[in-house]
């Protein structure tokens, strides 16, 4: 490989690592936003019931799990990227599956109707942020 070839891979790898931080943290700044306008300004309690007792769901935790959602999501395609032909696809199929499960825990758990719709949209909002994003336009197929 030539020097030219060597730093354009570097400068795309390097690219494709910054778009991809910046899927997962738009992910998080998407839930959060979901619920600064639910929680704070509209006045629904964004509270699940674990157990016997019911637990209010704060910013920090928000930012947390989206975070955590999508440092998974990285990974999970990070290894596909390496064992799969199609990688891009394979991410989506399984992404949106593990989408679709995660939706119970707030319609199972969630306290009252807005609740529960609101903690879908936060989960909606991270996992499409992820699907759409991570993989890239580039790698569709």
């Amino acid at each position: 490989m030539t020097n030219d070839t060597q730093q354009t891979n570097t400068t795309r790898t390097t690219a494709r690592r910054t778009g991809r931080a910046i899927t997962v943290a738009a992910g998080a700044a998407g839930a959060l936003l979901l619920w600064v306008v639910n929680d704070p300004w509209a006045g629904i309690d964004l509270a699940v019931r674990q157990g016997d007792t019911t637990q209010h769901i704060g910013p920090a935790a928000v930012v947390a799990a989206a975070l955590i959602a999508g440092l998974a999501a990285l990974g999970l395609l990070a290894l596909l990227e390496r064992i799969v032909r199609r990688p891009a696809r394979t991410f989506r199929i399984i992404a949106s599956i593990v989408l679709v499960l995660s939706l119970a825990g707030p319609l199972g758990s969630g306290v009252g109707t807005s609740s529960r719709l609101a903690l879908l949209g936060m989960h909606l909002t991270v996992g499409a942020a992820l699907i759409i994003g991570l993989p890239g336009r580039r790698n569709c197929r």
